[in-house]
């Protein structure tokens, strides 16, 4: 017997010692197998990211929840080290030779490809953004972070949660860092930002701490756990005092440095005006759209869109029994002022938008086998965009769901301006963050089965933004839209998307004031004031991004056309859609490689 556990034990020394060795040269060296490749890129750029961890809840499953105590590092030295990651992580996936793979692992090599290829191309832009804006940056994100995906199950967690918080000056200071050395560069965001993120700081840091979104979200969650009350006395305390000592001195800081930074910007310019600006700018509209189109062309094809789809408005309208002599502009504003498309402006009127989204959604839900053959496991709910960033906030987004189900996917409405809520328009917005559009489109994606990781994760906007526009479109065709004037609403959508091709190509190409955009999307949109100066301002700060969605839905519709086209009667609006959604986000030439094998299998 002793012989033969000292055989075992050997035996499990060699395996160990194997395990070892296969883990060290697939770590540190180029893997045999690109599928070993990939995992290990994903898990390496996933491990420099505790936030994105915590998002996603992959390791939690595997009883590692470190991750959950940290911040990223936002340093440069941080950001040099990841770029010289993805440069080697470059070399190595184009060191696999096409002929060794199959035509799975091929068409993930060109997805990946296609995104570091620009990524290594735009490493010399790496400064040309605005990391802290009205938007997004640390100063908004931290907080919505933690009162969203931040999750306290036990007392550990609760820890974790001011351990973050007492984490918050390192990161602040190193984004402080990062603006400091853009502002050496002459890289100075418009003089609209600064106004904005020093009113959103200053409000912030001026609540006290009790009543900050910090502390209540913490008390919240440790009621909602079951904590002991004293073990929740005692984790309360300890956030009231990191919010006191460490987060509002952090967040002080960061005042300070837009007050003199507004002493030294007075102009709002597009990305022109940085160095090197028309190169920027042609980049980032192929990051975002996956194309070579160039500004004019875009422009120019907006222009015609937002023609075409006025001209189909006006003509619901005049059926309606509308005046619409006056033209886009007068019409619109006639049928916008009507008091009956909009929700009582208090309390009671905001639930009750939340609660008919809801019921939008399950309407919706029971009639998808019509179009769709797969369905998500992931569920969705619906929140109101937390009040403290709402102001400066886009009319809607959407967050997806945790990997391992212990979070949804979430709508979050903008319920500031109760004008920008119209009743027409709710169902287009419910079915484009929703179902059937990102929710939809985000969940299966997440939930593909052999699929290397990256690809459950990997954003490509001109498919995701594209197939959520799109997919107000199949909501109509569903049948969802029997109402003209939620027709009208969609349209308004799809007309608001076509107007950004106009105004962002105008602002960065053309040199548009940010007066002249705004004048613009008013005038051809109809859409509330607020909301118009928010999306304009947003153009501002996410230079070529509102391009995605009216190129991508385009493109969508086109693929759709030749399917059906090509195979008459033996085409199936289901196993389009399959296509289209069970091979995850790819750039627009990939989703054409695959639409054109579907129809030649279905041939």
């Amino acid at each position: 017997m002793k012989k033969l556990f000292k055989y075992l034990g050997g035996l499990l020394l060699v395996l160990v010692l194997l395990a070892s060795a296969f883990f060290v040269h697939v770590w540190y060296f180029k893997p045999y197998d690109i599928n070993l490749f990939f995992g290990r890129t994903a898990l390496q750029f996933a491990l420099q990211s505790p936030e994105l961890l915590s998002s996603v809840r992959v390791l939690e499953k595997f009883g590692m929840d470190g991750h959950n105590a940290e911040l990223d590092d936002a340093s440069m030295a941080s950001g040099d080290e990841m770029f010289k990651n993805i440069m080697a992580a470059h070399e190595t996936l184009k060191s696999y030779q096409d002929e060794d793979l199959d035509s799975a692992d091929k068409m993930s090599k060109d997805v990946m490809l296609s995104l570091l290829d620009i990524v290594v191309e735009g490493e010399r832009f790496r400064f040309h953004n605005y990391p802290v804006n009205q938007l997004f940056g640390v100063q908004n994100g931290f907080p919505s972070f933690m009162e969203s995906t931040h999750q306290i199950n036990n007392f550990g967690d609760a820890e974790d949660y001011v351990s973050r918080l007492n984490k918050v000056g390192i990161k602040f200071d190193q984004v402080l860092e990062g603006l400091k050395h853009r502002e050496n560069l002459g890289i100075l965001p418009p003089q609209f930002v600064v106004t904005k993120v020093l009113e959103e700081m200053r409000n912030f840091v001026a609540t006290p701490a009790e009543e900050n979104i910090l502390f209540a979200a913490l008390a919240r969650k440790m009621e909602e756990a079951k904590l002991k009350q004293g073990d929740q006395q005692q984790i309360a305390e300890q956030a009231k005092s990191a919010i006191e000592q460490t987060v509002y001195p952090a967040y002080q800081r960061l005042i300070d440095y837009f007050v003199a930074l507004d002493t030294k910007v007075s102009d709002n310019h597009g990305v022109w005006n940085l160095p090197d600006g028309e190169a920027f700018y042609a980049l980032a509209m192929r990051f975002f759209t996956t194309t070579d189109y160039t500004p004019d062309y875009i422009h120019q094809f907006g222009l015609q869109e937002v023609e075409r789809i006025q001209a189909e408005i006006l003509g619901i309208l005049e059926t309606e029994g509308w005046d619409v002599s006056g033209g886009f502009t007068q019409s619109i504003e006639n049928m916008t002022i009507n008091p009956r498309f909009y929700y009582p402006d208090n309390k009671e009127g905001r639930e009750q938008i939340l609660d008919d989204y809801k019921t939008m959604l399950v309407d919706i839900e029971r009639q998808m086998s019509s179009h769709f053959h797969d369905y998500p496991e992931a569920t969705i709910d619906v929140q109101r965009i937390p009040e403290f960033k709402e102001k400066t906030s886009p009319g809607a987004y959407y967050q997806g769901p945790a990997m391992d189900g212990s979070r949804p996917g979430v709508f979050y409405a903008n319920l500031h301006d109760i004008k920008a809520t119209p009743k027409y328009g709710m169902k287009t917005l419910a079915y484009h963050e929703g179902i059937p559009g990102h929710h939809y489109q985000i969940a299966i994606q997440r939930e593909l089965e052999d699929m290397p990781f990256f690809r459950k994760m990997i954003p490509f906007t001109a498919y995701s933004e594209g197939w959520a526009l799109y997919a107000e479109r199949v909501a109509y065709e569903m049948g969802m839209l029997p109402d003209p004037y939620d027709n009208i609403g969609r349209l308004q959508a799809e007309l608001f998307r076509a107007v950004r091709l106009v105004v962002d190509t105008g602002i960065h190409a053309k040199r548009w004031s940010r007066e002249q955009a705004i004048e613009y999307m008013l005038t051809h949109t109809g859409m509330a004031e607020s909301d118009v100066v928010a999306e304009i301002e947003r153009y501002f700060v996410m230079p070529g991004q509102a391009l995605a969605y009216k190129v991508g839905m385009t493109k969508i519709l086109e693929l759709r056309e030749k399917a059906k086209n090509t195979l008459g009667n033996k085409y199936d609006i289901r196993d389009f859609h399959r296509v289209v959604l069970n091979n995850g986000a790819v750039p627009l030439n990939i989703l054409e490689q695959l639409v054109d094998q579907y129809i030649k299998e279905k041939s």
